[in-house]
């Protein structure tokens, strides 16, 4: 969808009467049925003046295409300004121009293509503006169908009007040059620049036709993405599926090819506890359903496995291309029924009811995932539910589908991977934790590698052990400890402080705790690891949980005030202490076991609870 189209002169005349920010208003309440913020109406205004600037020049065609505020289908994304045309080989080409009222910027060290500055009334972490512009490009390369059938090129670029740039300069800076080459940015004082940029390819006007056939284009992946994707999980073997994964995958294929053949809705719910595949499903899943040709993403709220798996799936891919395979759970608030073709939710227990960063977006995640898809298929596990806000089950996803005139199918995976393929170890995590009562009451005959350890310090020299292997051991750690702001990024600054035992949280300059070299010597936390799974794992449990009484107790005002998990625990405590009790107890208890299951062959435990330690050394015996 465009909000504004025309061709140069149209915009020019507009420009100079004063009319384009209005028109564009206008457009966006007839068009989307909202009203325009006035810093927003007054941003295009300054932004659209130096685009005339740029546009003022005789060499660049009167009927050359603009285009304001393309809203790329199935995104919540728009572009900010386009310029179509032909070339001197009559080759279509449309100039994607990122426009920015920056006037200072930070870069940000060890974070892929992100620069910090002052937006949104705070200084915030947000993507280099020629990322940006060439994310877009490349998405609507990815999946335009029109863009693809004409062979039409793309040349995305960033213009900062306001940024005066010096030598050498942050936004320059080495770490950023992969993205510069392909996304030039340009800056205050260079408008000459620019209209060089656009005038080596756009020569002949085309009367807005390439905007035209952009804009009514089809979503479909691009063959070379297609074979790209085929590409990565060949020979990989992390994503071999067996038994019952196989088996479900097939259902989900089949159902997933009938909502696209006869266009009803469909949910599929798979149920599985830690260990049993999901997300070898789902990855699998992404994979087949876009190699054939449809338009299907990976969806999580958390975005640590999102991270992790991206990284590992890039291979030849472009990061952009990867990127917009997996997908946020909060961004499907505006978007239209059945706009993407199948979605592939993973963590589905940890959906929120609203979106953004406030939560005041959308009305239910769940709901907005099923009315965006033609199928959607939720993986789930009840027992992971770690904080006040998860509102993903089982029954409120039957509810949400039956709504929306769902047709509902469950599946449930049950051939446990993780702890040595131990059922055994998994109830009786179950049973000593006191979640719910098994017939495992220790650990005997159990092949898994569990030990209490007396010392955090201990625990530490076994994990960095582990790690020499493959990089697959990791310290996780109860969020009964600040995450100090101003240490974030420094891993001798210590966080966690047990004794003579000092350690550092996991660092805010990476979102990939799971796989990064330096890890082992951080702790990660339930919201760095869950989703993901280790060969070993260290975990420290904190003073919310104790052993008194011949009872496992928890206690939510031992938790750091730092971790959200339990936010407006202490409201509802006024309210109601009794429920209050009952969801902090759940949520502690989950996420210790959720904790305890990311080790595939081992787990090392220190409880700061000396009682604690030594009721689960008994238990193991």
């Amino acid at each position: 969808m465009i909000i504004y189209d025309g061709i140069k002169t149209d915009f020019l005349k507009s420009v100079e009467e004063d009319t384009i920010a209005v028109e564009i208003e206008e457009n966006i309440y007839k068009k989307m049925n909202r009203r325009t913020a006035i810093n927003e109406f007054r941003a295009w205004e300054n932004s659209l003046e130096y685009m005339y600037k740029v546009l003022n020049d005789m060499e660049i065609p009167s009927d050359a295409g603009v285009a304001i505020e393309y809203n790329i289908p199935q995104t919540s994304k728009r572009v900010d300004f386009l310029i179509s045309g032909y070339d001197r080989q009559n080759q279509g080409n449309v100039i994607i121009i990122e426009l920015k009222q920056w006037d200072h910027l930070e870069a940000v060290e060890s974070r892929d293509a992100l620069v910090r500055t002052y937006t949104g009334n705070a200084m915030r972490n947000v993507v280099h503006p020629s990322y940006q512009a060439w994310s877009y490009a490349t998405m609507i390369q990815d999946y335009n169908q029109s863009v693809q059938l004409h062979n039409i090129c793309l040349h995305p670029c960033s213009y900062l009007h306001n940024y005066r740039r010096h030598e050498p300069d942050v936004i320059d800076a080495l770490q950023y040059k992969e993205y510069l080459d392909d996304a030039p940015a340009f800056t205050r004082g260079q408008v000459k620049d620019l209209r060089g940029f656009i005038k080596k390819d756009i020569v002949r006007g085309d009367d807005r036709q390439l905007i035209y056939d952009i804009d009514q284009g089809k979503i479909r992946p691009s063959k070379s993405l297609q074979d790209s994707i085929a590409k990565m999980l060949k020979g990989n073997r992390e994503f071999v599926m067996l038994d019952d994964q196989k088996v479900v995958y097939e259902e989900i294929l089949y159902i997933s090819k009938q909502s696209q053949h006869d266009g009803k809705k469909r949910v599929m719910i798979v149920k599985g506890g830690p260990g049993t595949g999901k997300t070898v499903v789902a990855v699998n899943l992404l994979a087949q359903l876009t190699c054939e040709s449809q338009y299907c993403q990976y969806v999580s709220k958390n975005s640590a496995p999102r991270n992790v798996y991206q990284k590992k799936l890039k291979g030849s891919v472009k990061k952009a291309s990867v990127d917009n395979l997996f997908k946020g759970s909060g961004v499907y608030v505006d978007a239209r029924e059945n706009t993407v073709d199948t979605l592939l939710v993973d963590e589905a227990h940890r959906l929120n009811q609203k979106s953004g960063m406030f939560h005041n977006k959308g009305e239910n995640q769940i709901k907005e995932i099923i009315r965006a898809a033609k199928c959607s298929v939720f993986f789930i596990d009840e027992n992971q539910r770690v904080t006040l806000s998860d509102i993903g089950s089982v029954e409120e996803i039957r509810k949400w589908a039956r709504e929306e005139g769902a047709q509902i199918y469950e599946q449930k995976l049950v051939l446990q991977f993780r702890c040595n393929g131990s059922d055994g170890y998994l109830a009786w995590l179950d049973d000593v934790l006191e979640i719910q009562e098994t017939a495992n009451y220790d650990l005997e005959g159990i092949d898994y590698d569990i030990k209490i350890l007396d010392s955090p310090e201990e625990m530490r020299q076994i994990i960095i052990e582990k790690n020499r292997i493959s990089n697959r051991a990791r310290i996780l750690a109860g969020y009964c400890w600040e995450w100090v702001k101003a240490n974030r990024n420094k891993t001798e600054e210590h966080d966690i402080k047990i004794g003579d035992f000092e350690i550092s949280w996991n660092l805010e300059n990476t979102t990939t705790f799971a796989i990064d070299e330096g890890s082992v010597s951080e702790a990660g936390c339930i919201h760095t690891s869950q989703g993901l799974e280790f060969d070993y794992v260290g975990v420290i449990i904190g003073e919310d949980m104790r052993y008194e009484n011949g009872r496992i107790i928890t206690d939510y005002t031992k938790r750091a005030r730092s971790d959200q998990s339990l936010k407006g625990i202490k409201k509802l405590y006024k309210e109601d202490p009794e429920k209050a009790k009952q969801l902090s107890d759940e949520i502690i208890k989950n996420t210790y076991r959720t904790l305890m299951t990311r080790g595939m062959r081992g787990c090392y435990i220190y409880c700061v609870d000396q009682k604690l330690a030594d009721y689960l050394r008994e238990r193991i015996k």
